[in-house]
């Protein structure tokens, strides 16, 4: 029996190398144990309406091969658009082929994701106070209302851009953050006017948010939240894959892998912040019963998904905040922390739910046509 195919949509980091060509190994290997073939292919490899150039890899010689066939019929979509141009080429790509199987959709920018989460009477709790960048002047507003601020890039991704502003005394403010390129800014104190000089120099824009500051910092004072993926099953159904706790660098802001984060696990996180068991039992309790409640909103306001990394924060009290939503989530965190079962299963829930969706369409089809068996053709 043939193998069902799947089709991962990339993006060209440069003119041959592709983001994530490790993690797609990785899905091809278990999607030859389901009987599913990964094929990886961008954009600029399609060659007409329905061919395209696509790599698949060979277990057997270890290698990447690309061969010319059809466009495969279910979409698995991991293009991260960090670039306007990059968002366009992908949007024209998806309603071109809108009669392709998706597996999930693209979400918003942080600002106008918070505008549509801030909707919902019961996700809004969850969400820190956000405003549009507009001025040094609304900036420092904010700032002195909460003490501890975030500047964020509506649509950075992986720590990039983003700037913590604290006020440590009556006069006194301190800078840290990320450039663009992900580089650790040097610490900067100073005074309010200082600030003012300095902020002006990085030129912010109406493209940032501003957003409340959420207490991370440990003892030794590095940043911390947890990462917790929630994915659709073999079954079409949302369950909660992993949680796990990421920790910052020192002088970082942010705790992003990426960023030279290291993993610990959720057990080992909470514990080591909270003594009574009874209170880690209720965070973790609250952490996925947010995340269904977070995934089932998000489908009613952007079409079918198939898994979600969110940024949760809790608070020197428990309290449970939402840094931040990612339609396309890494999974090494749970490699990280040696968790070999749930990583494991973190790769291939996307393959059982392509498998799920196409059972689905098969299905579905001989209904359209008993449907309209009735139906005269009025059409010559």
């Amino acid at each position: 029996m043939a193998p069902q195919r799947l089709g991962v949509l990339a993006i060209y980091l440069s003119k041959s190398r592709l983001e994530e060509l490790a993690f797609f190994r990785k899905l091809s290997l278990e999607g030859n144990k389901l009987g599913v073939q990964v094929e990886v292919f961008t954009p600029q490899d399609i060659t007409s309406d329905t061919t395209v150039r696509t790599l698949t890899y060979d277990p057997q010689i270890k290698k990447w091969t690309r061969r010319q066939t059809t466009l495969p019929p279910v979409i698995y979509d991991r293009c991260r658009y960090k670039a306007v141009e990059n968002y366009r080429i992908l949007q024209a790509f998806r309603k071109k082929h809108d009669n392709l199987i998706f597996l999930s959709r693209p979400l918003a920018n942080k600002w106008n994701m918070h505008q549509i989460l801030s909707e919902n009477e019961t996700i809004r709790p969850y969400i820190p106070y956000t405003v549009r960048y507009s001025s040094t002047q609304e900036l420092l507003k904010v700032l002195k209302k909460y003490k501890l601020i975030y500047v964020k890039p509506k649509n950075g991704t992986g720590g990039r851009g983003i700037l913590r502003i604290e006020q440590i005394g009556s006069e006194l403010f301190l800078l840290q953050g990320r450039n663009l390129q992900r580089t650790i800014i040097a610490p900067y104190r100073a005074t309010e006017k200082q600030l003012i000089v300095k902020l002006h120099t990085m030129k912010l824009s109406p493209d940032y948010v501003v957003q409340q500051g959420i207490d991370l910092t440990l003892k030794d004072g590095r940043v911390h939240d947890y990462r917790l993926l929630i994915q659709k099953n073999g079954s079409g159904q949302w369950e909660v894959t992993g949680c796990a706790g990421r920790i910052g660098p020192h002088r970082s802001i942010t705790s992003n892998l990426h960023g030279g984060g290291s993993a610990v696990s959720l057990d080992t996180m909470l514990s080591h912040r909270f003594s009574s068991a009874e209170k880690i039992e209720t965070i973790k309790k609250e952490m996925n019963s947010f995340a269904f409640k977070l995934a089932n909103f998000l489908e009613t306001r952007f079409g079918k998904l198939v898994e979600l990394g969110m940024d949760i924060a809790v608070d020197p009290k428990g309290r449970i905040w939402l840094l931040e939503v990612n339609p396309k989530p890494s999974r090494e965190v749970f490699q990280r922390i040696g968790q070999k079962a749930t990583y494991r299963k973190a790769v291939t829930r996307p393959l059982e739910y392509a498998l799920w969706m196409l059972k689905q369409r098969k299905e579905d089809a001989p209904k359209a046509d008993q449907d309209n068996s009735g139906v005269e053709d009025t059409t010559s």
